[in-house]
């Protein structure tokens, strides 16, 4: 380098300082200082090839390039041939209301004889209901033949049909939501915000979603579909549409703060949604089998306690004595696999499975209990058979102690001043809440129904002090009403998730 270009060099670097200009460098380590003694040789680093990523495409499937053109042709050729039997529903709501109020949202036509299934709170409201088909702008009065809050799902039924109609009414045609995968894509075709005819796109992006508290019932049967494809307010009873033109889903719900689209929506699987559409239309009402067991998710520690090879079913931690499910030859304790021949791994998904029956229904039940699956067979029973009282009774209504062969020996405690009977966990519901009082009954009328503290919850804490068994729950709630100071519980769900109830008083007036 020449003096005149080693003076630029300082030159510059000397006003990059001076102006606070950034000096890069490459990233490499400091050198190592020289040692004063030449140290040991060492052995050579050892040097490890590791291989980043799968060779070739999965294995699972051949991945090729789509056609985005004939993609395009087929959901537009799907859209043209669904959007004629999805309609939109405006119900004018009932006392409490001003005159003339209304609410909207879509419907499915299932049956030429004017049967259009829909969400349960859609018309929940409803006095009448005005259907219009968007694709001919058809309008006809409906009556709502049933409704089930359990699965939030509706039938309605158009009046004169086929009076002065050139043509029959349009049906959908129902796919298999059992055969819906992870990554197919979909359409939701409905009316958001009144707009008829409207259809959004997206892919199914999990199934059996449950947990979600979207049905506002005890008894909710959530077994979801969700999606990325935009679900809106006035979409609910709309239709999920497979690439086929096939409807696969009853859309139902959102997962959004301010209720708006944000790419988390569900809708009720259409084999759940028919079965209790048959049920609707034939009785009017839903007439659903029941096994009478307590079921709740099988974890790694369960399955390993069982001898299971891998974590699978759900863990029964409950058996009606005199039930079904015990007639059968189910004890708590079992992991249940398959119901009907159809696998369960959650809760939710084994009470969607049970839905597709009618009492007095053999249901074929796979069970693993002692190292091995083993085949039974139980005979489903309605609300009215005497085993299942209090099962059905509410929570509100005492259940009665289990005194039953196959019956875990558990102590109860009462709290008589707030209206609740605890009992302690048994050994497996040791296992999913650890410790805690079981809300086993709530007196009609009492402050804990009154502030609407759930039975079947378990209660972990009192005023944040934690319990850990039933008579630990009784002095905690004793010794406030003693005092005649309120009570906020912590208390865990079923579902796992922990809700805080406040008992403003332990006497009601």
């Amino acid at each position: 380098m020449t003096l005149r270009r080693l003076l630029f060099a300082l030159a510059a670097v000397s006003v990059g300082v001076l102006l606070g200009l950034p000096v890069v460098r490459l990233l490499q380590p400091d050198p190592e200082p020289v040692p004063q003694q030449a140290p040991a040789p060492s052995a050579p680093a050892r040097v490890e090839t590791v291989q980043i990523g799968a060779d070739g495409p999965p294995p699972a499937a051949e991945i090729g390039t789509p056609d985005l053109a004939d993609i395009s042709q087929q959901t537009q050729a799907v859209a043209r041939a669904v959007d004629r039997a999805v309609v939109y529903i405006e119900v004018e709501l009932g006392p409490g209301y001003a005159r003339g109020q209304t609410e909207a949202g879509s419907g499915i036509i299932i049956s030429d004889a004017g049967y259009v299934l829909t969400n349960a709170h859609v018309v929940a409201r409803a006095t009448e209901a005005l259907v219009i088909l968007p694709s001919d702008k058809r309008e006809y009065r409906a009556e709502v033949v049933g409704r089930d809050p359990t699965t939030d799902i509706a039938v309605l039924r158009l009046f004169e049909v086929g009076v002065d109609d050139e043509e029959p009414l349009p049906v959908a045609s129902l796919g298999d939501s059992d055969a819906l995968e992870v990554g197919e894509w979909v359409l939701a075709v409905g009316s958001p915000y009144r707009l008829m005819n409207t259809v959004t796109s997206g892919i199914v992006s999990a199934l059996g979603r449950g947990g979600l508290n979207a049905i506002p019932n005890e008894f909710a049967i959530e077994d979801f579909i969700q999606t990325d494809a935009a679900i809106n307010p006035g979409n609910s009873g709309g239709a999920l549409v497979n690439l086929q033109g096939q409807v696969v889903g009853v859309v139902t719900a959102n997962a959004s703060d301010n209720g708006y689209a944000a790419g988390y929506g569900f809708a009720v699987p259409i084999n759940l949604a028919r079965v209790v559409a048959e049920s609707l239309i034939r009785y009017g009402e839903v007439r659903r089998g029941y096994l009478g067991v307590e079921v709740f998710p099988v974890d790694r520690a369960d399955a390993r306690e069982a001898g299971m090879p891998d974590v699978r079913g759900v863990l029964v931690t409950r058996v009606v004595s005199g039930g079904p499910a015990a007639q059968a030859g189910v004890r708590p304790g079992d992991v249940l696999l398959e119901v009907g021949g159809r696998s369960v791994d959650a809760p939710n998904q084994f009470q969607s499975r049970l839905a597709m029956f009618q009492p007095g229904e053999g249901v074929e039940l796979s069970v693993w209990r002692g190292g091995e699956a083993r085949a039974l067979e139980a005979t489903l029973s309605d609300p009215t058979d005497p085993s299942l009282e209090d099962w059905f009774a509410g929570p509100s209504t005492p259940a009665s102690p289990q005194t039953g062969p196959q019956e875990e020996e558990v102590a109860r405690s009462e709290a008589p001043d707030w209206g609740v009977r605890f009992r302690d966990l048994t050994r497996p519901e040791r296992r999913a809440f650890e410790s805690g009082a079981f809300v086993e009954s709530i007196e009609p009328g009492s402050a804990a129904e009154l502030d609407g503290l759930p039975r079947g919850t378990v209660v972990v804490a009192v005023e944040n002090r934690p319990v850990a068994t039933a008579e630990e729950a009784r002095v905690a709630l004793a010794r406030l009403a003693r005092q005649d100071r309120p009570a906020l519980l912590r208390v865990r769900r079923p579902d796992g998730r922990t809700a805080f109830y406040d008992l403003a008083s332990p006497f009601v007036d």
